[in-house]
């Protein structure tokens, strides 16, 4: 009986057995085993007798590919496709891969440095609280100033070269929010994103504490996917539409953020214009990798290809995970003005054009109509969505 070598007359002397496979591909034979069950890695030979399992050894590159593929955390269902693919096509998969799971490191990143200065501040707070004010009045930088209130504007435009209108974007006291539609429902998937979003009262006269506003939110971002998945059901191809999100969610004195896909929030503050999202995009991956320059970003020529939106498509528990918009709150002071758009207005006009339109406005409503000139004067080669809302004492 011959375990650990060469499988002799039962392979014609060229497959190795189980074993010795395993000590090739840097396996474990229980991992190959595995992995057979699961279509991964097929035997080139099972023995009808007594079931021994042979591999050719030129399946050892192929075994190799799915261990290094699960080093990197890639789900097995996912393997099974990318190993299915030629060389080329099999690196577009991983890069694409890579790039999801540096998006969703990097929203995490921003969400557990948030909740740091968070808890940081609001020890700070608690200890320098006399006993008698635990609950007198709001906290925070909003009940600093007294009551704080948003005046804000929305506009989109169609632009000059497309013939439909998939953006949306709306401007309420509650609520400010802008989506860019894609694919044969895109209309529908901006839309329904933002009014899924309307409902909501969000902790009217600063009721949410800050716990309760990162669960709203969480709440209202999987409504917002679920009303995408309905708005595109009838469409020939649901997997193939969907939108963009970015929302700012406003509850009387505190600011909660709801972002997916790559348009973008910006706020004004001290004369400076800072972009207080990140793009799930792939451009946007090969920026954080230090693959591509900022500089030469503006000028990729390759499709503006989103890592992460709210698509039609019902996805598994794992993924739809991963996929999941990001969530945060947003320091909020009198004085600020925020700015959302899609990037029908952030790919045509760079940002010190953004800033000096944005400060030079009186007003939201004049804010949105020079951005959207601006993006005219760019050429207008794609539809153009923006809010502006001010935070304002009552």
């Amino acid at each position: 009986m011959e375990r650990e070598g060469r499988a002799g007359g039962a392979a014609s002397g060229e497959l190795v057995t189980i074993g010795e496979f395993a000590r090739l591909s840097r396996l474990s034979a229980k991992a190959l085993r595995r992995y057979d069950e699961l279509g991964l890695l097929r035997p080139a030979l099972v023995d009808p007798v007594n079931a021994y399992r042979y591999y050719d050894p030129a399946q050892v590159e192929g075994a190799r590919l799915v261990a290094w593929l699960r080093r990197i955390g890639m789900p097995l269902n996912r393997i099974g496709r990318v190993v299915a693919l030629d060389a080329g096509a099999a690196a577009v998969e991983v890069r694409d891969y890579w790039a999801r799971v540096e998006a969703e490191t990097a929203a995490r990143r921003d969400l557990a440095m948030y909740l740091v200065d968070h808890l940081s501040a609001e020890g700070g707070t608690m200890s320098r609280m006399p006993d008698n004010a635990e609950n007198n009045g709001r906290s925070g930088s909003a009940g600093s100033v007294g009551a704080l209130a948003i005046r804000c504007a929305a506009l989109t435009d169609i632009g000059v070269v497309r013939t439909a209108n998939q953006d949306a974007a709306f401007a309420g006291p509650r609520l400010l929010a802008v989506a860019d539609g894609f694919g044969e429902g895109g209309a529908e998937a901006s839309a329904a994103a933002i009014e899924a979003l309307k409902p909501s009262t969000w902790g009217r006269d600063g009721a949410l504490s800050a716990a309760d506003l990162l669960n709203a939110l969480e709440d209202t971002a999987d409504s917002a996917a679920r009303a995408v998945r309905d708005a595109v059901a009838p469409c020939e191809a649901p997997d193939g539409s969907g939108t963009t999100l970015t929302a700012m969610l406003w509850t009387g004195s505190r600011l909660g953020l709801v972002h997916i896909g790559d348009s973008r929030a910006y706020l004004l503050r001290g004369g400076e214009l800072f972009r207080i999202t990140h793009d799930h995009s792939l451009v946007q991956s090969m920026i954080d990798d230090g693959s591509l320059s900022p500089e030469e970003a503006s000028s990729h020529p390759g499709p503006a290809l989103l890592l992460k939106a709210l698509v039609g498509e019902a996805r598994p528990a794992a993924v739809a995970v991963a996929c999941r918009p990001d969530v945060r709150l947003q320091e909020v002071m009198a004085g600020d003005r925020y700015l959302l758009c899609s990037d029908g207005l952030s790919a045509v006009v760079d940002t010190a054009d953004l800033r000096t339109a944005v400060v030079a406005a009186d007003d939201p409503e004049e804010a949105v109509r020079r951005l959207v000139g601006l993006a005219r004067e760019a050429g207008g080669p794609d539809n153009v969505a923006c809010a502006v809302a001010d935070v304002v004492v009552e």
